[in-house]
């Protein structure tokens, strides 16, 4: 049985450090996915790691482009034929993410808002839409062997990037309103992805959305100085607090957004 993971994107950040950790904690195979530079790309995230080259598959992929996610389908089909019951997405970070942090209604732009749900929101749909065949469905008898699921979540775990600021309920501060609203719907598109999983995978697949906290990453730069020490992360401690809380939540918690610590962040 080949267990298989894919991390999009991993060119850089957290994508990156999770894509590392899943090369050096598992045996399972990765396909990672980069805008550019795929085999510059490859050579950074294989870089001092002591594992076997062959089990990194790098894809072209840009979420803003269909096209390219269809094509990347494609190219795992043939690299684990869906056909064969041996083969299924077993751990999935779709995690792509752009910040626009309007302070007041003033600064709303709308083509920067059209952009965000683009990538925030419509780019992991995307994604959902065409790696959806490769999870394991009802039928499917997944073996739990300990050497085929080497630290690997007991069941597929499909993982979309949220955040806290996405929880109405949590909202307390305002500001922010692409990005708020882009992971708020993250959260419902999850929750209705996870619904379906319910009908055609029963418990041998999930979803659920991740908050990672303040990573310390480009997409948090204009921040830094702002956010706590002890709450400003780095993004390797981050990937792995990720994966200790994907392989911790099981089908008792599907369908909800889980932050770096394993606590649920309210919707």
């Amino acid at each position: 049985m080949t267990p298989w993971s894919l991390v999009c994107p991993a060119s850089r950040g957290i994508g990156f450090a999770l894509a590392r950790r899943i090369l050096q904690t598992t045996n399972a195979p990765v396909v990672a996915t980069a805008r550019k530079d795929i085999e510059k790309t490859k050579r950074w995230l294989l870089a001092g790691l002591e594992v076997d080259e062959g089990r990194l598959t790098m894809i072209n992929v840009d979420v803003l482009d269909e096209s390219t996610i269809a094509n990347a389908a494609a190219a795992c089909k043939e690299k684990f034929p869906i056909s064969s019951n041996a083969n299924h997405l077993h751990l999935a970070f779709i995690i792509p993410g752009i910040l626009f942090p309007e302070k007041s209604p003033a600064q709303i732009d709308a083509d920067n808002a059209l952009l965000t749900f683009r990538t925030n929101t419509l780019g992991p749909m995307l994604m959902l839409k065409h790696f959806a065949p490769f999870l394991p469905k009802k039928t499917v008898v997944i073996l739990t062997d300990e050497y085929a699921y080497q630290n690997l979540p007991s069941q597929s775990t499909t993982a979309v990037m949220s955040a806290r600021v996405g929880s109405i309920s949590d909202n307390r501060l305002g500001g922010w309103y692409s990005y708020r609203a882009s992971k708020a719907a993250v959260n419902q598109v999850v929750k209705t992805f996870d619904n379906h999983l319910r009908t055609v995978s029963g418990d041998n697949a999930l979803a659920i959305a991740i908050h990672p906290g303040t990573v310390r990453t480009e997409l948090s730069r204009e921040f830094w100085e702002s956010v706590q020490k002890d709450k400003l992360f780095e993004k390797e401690w981050v990937a792995e607090k990720l994966l200790d809380v994907v392989k911790s939540i099981g089908v008792e918690g599907r369908g909800r957004c889980w932050d770096w610590s394993g606590k649920e962040v309210p919707p």
